[in-house]
This record gives structure tokens, C-alpha cells and sequence, in this order.
């Protein structure tokens, strides 16, 4: 056997390696992990499962965890993506692009929001925003977020100017629980992400919702409502954009599943969940 045809196996034996290995890696198969906070979790549920509808033959599990902890997570390889709702500071953007090699580009796909309520039955009616930046600050600590680390502790305090250690308040485990439990704190204001509560044919939303009593945040004399329309305009103050971060550098399933939740249909699908869709695709209809 000459040294020429040998050479000719090896390259091509090398090709239809590199092939297989292509194919076993694509937007349209395989399998990966999504990391998000609790906050968001059902948004990021409903268009994984549209993904796998679209293609069976890939897999995404959804790993829900504080957001601080689920971005360290991310960096250390657990996950192709992550969901984020908070900004990120300069040392977090560049602890990504060091260790992901990539430049930081979020993929927004949905504007959310935090809200403030009461018991059902409570005489209060509203909320300022002044009143949000005093009680973070005071003993009393009145207000119950769902856990430290968490993507509705990180924005509020954002919101405010104050880090996440400066803040004073109650915690109740879980979104859920701060819901069904508040009512033994009649004095206490619960703090949720909205998407916990937003889907608007859910049972079990529609049951959550029954139990309270969403607060307007007045700011600067104006009373706002986390609603499609706070939320498209960005008028609510505690409006937040979720957003993607990957770690893939090309164009698999981490990337295929990011481009299908911010054209048309993923943004259908967060507007299903009764969130406010980041693209927003006008249809133009012609009469004649």
C-alpha cells in the first residue's frame, strides 16, 4: 500500500469525523441546561417547551436558582445559558467575557416586572416610591422578599441605589409561600416577580391572584400599574428586561433556542405568559 493511498484514507477518515461531529452538535438536536431564577421560571419553561415542540430532538432542562448563584453557575460551565433580569456591573461583565471568551451581549426577550401587594382584604391601596426606599432602609423590616440572592431582591435594590447587603427586610422562602403566607403578616408588604402571577388562563395564577391585592407604585406623583401598558412603556417603575447570556461560541442549540424566543413565535409565547414581549412584530393588514 503506497504512502499516497494511505494518506488519502487518513484524510478522509478525517472529514467524515469532522462531519458526524458537526451533525451530533446543532440547533436542531441535543441537549442542554437553563439556569433561572424562580421569578422568571415559567416564561423560560413555556418557550423551552415550544423549542422542543419545534425540534424533538432536543432536550432542555430548567435548573431554577437564586440569580447571583445561578450566574456563578453559568460562568463555571453548568449551563449553555442563563436568564438574567438584573444589570450587571463592570467586574461581572468582565468575569463573563474572561471566562466565556465572548463578548458580553445580552439577548433581551421580555419586559417583567416586580410588584408590591398586600392581603386581599387590606385597607392599603398603594404604594410610593419613596415610601419602597425608606422601608428597605427601616427596622421595622416590613417588606418580605422570597429569599436573599434573588432576582427580585437584586433589581429593587438597584432601583434604589443600594446594594443587596444594605437592605432591611423579612424573607419568606419562595414566591409561592410569600403569596400564601402574608396574610399571618397583615402589616408586611410581599414583593414577587410578576411572571408567578402574570399567565392569564392559569389555574393556579388565577388562584394566586385571587389571594391579593396588586399595589400601584406612585412616583413623582404619578400612580403606575405593573400592566401591558406599564410595562410597554416602561412607565411602571419596577420594570425589568429578562435577557439571555451564553456561553456557546456558535451557532448550536443554546443559540438556536436564544434567536427562537426573540422572533415571532417565542414572543408570542411571552406574551402568552401575560409579559410584555421585548420584539414586538407588527402585522400590517391591506384592505381593499
Amino acid at each position: 500500500m503506497n504512502k499516497f493511498f494511505i494518506a488519502t484514507i487518513l484524510f478522509l477518515c478525517t472529514i467524515g469525523c469532522s462531519k458526524k461531529e458537526e451533525s451530533d452538535s446543532s440547533y436542531h438536536k441535543g441537549e442542554m441546561n437553563i439556569l433561572t431564577d424562580e421569578a422568571f421560571k415559567s416564561v423560560v419553561e413555556a418557550l423551552a417547551d415550544g423549542y422542543m415542540i419545534s425540534y424533538p430532538e432536543t432536550k432542555i432542562n430548567i435548573i431554577t436558582k437564586k440569580e447571583d448563584l445561578g450566574f456563578v453557575d453559568f460562568l463555571n460551565d453548568k449551563a449553555k445559558i442563563a436568564v438574567m433580569s438584573k444589570e450587571l456591573t463592570d467586574e461581572e461583565i468582565k468575569a463573563y467575557e474572561d471566562k466565556v471568551d465572548l463578548k458580553f451581549l445580552p439577548a433581551k426577550f421580555a419586559a417583567d416586572a416586580v410588584v408590591f401587594f398586600v392581603p386581599k382584604d387590606s385597607d392599603k391601596s398603594q404604594i410610593t416610591f419613596d415610601e419602597i426606599k425608606q422601608g428597605l432602609q427601616s427596622e421595622e423590616k416590613s417588606f418580605v422578599f422570597d429569599g436573599t440572592n434573588s432576582s427580585n431582591l437584586n433589581f429593587v435594590a438597584q432601583k434604589i441605589n443600594k446594594k443587596p447587603g444594605e437592605l432591611k427586610f423579612s424573607i419568606i422562602p419562595g414566591s409561592i409561600n410569600v403569596i400564601e403566607e402574608l396574610n399571618k403578616y397583615p402589616d408586611k408588604i410581599g414583593i414577587i416577580g410578576l411572571n408567578t402571577i402574570s399567565r392569564p388562563y392559569d389555574k393556579d395564577a388565577e388562584k394566586l391572584r385571587s389571594m391579593i391585592k396588586i399595589l400601584p407604585v406612585v412616583k413623582d406623583g404619578k400612580s403606575f400599574l405593573p400592566d401591558a401598558g406599564g410595562l410597554r412603556e416602561m412607565k411602571y417603575p419596577f420594570t425589568r428586561v429578562l435577557y439571555f447570556l451564553t456561553n456557546e461560541g456558535s451557532f448550536n442549540i443554546a443559540n438556536g433556542f436564544i434567536r427562537y424566543s426573540c422572533t415571532q413565535l417565542g414572543q408570542m409565547i411571552v406574551e402568552k405568559e401575560g409579559l410584555q414581549p421585548y420584539n414586538i412584530y407588527r402585522r400590517e393588514v391591506q384592505m381593499r
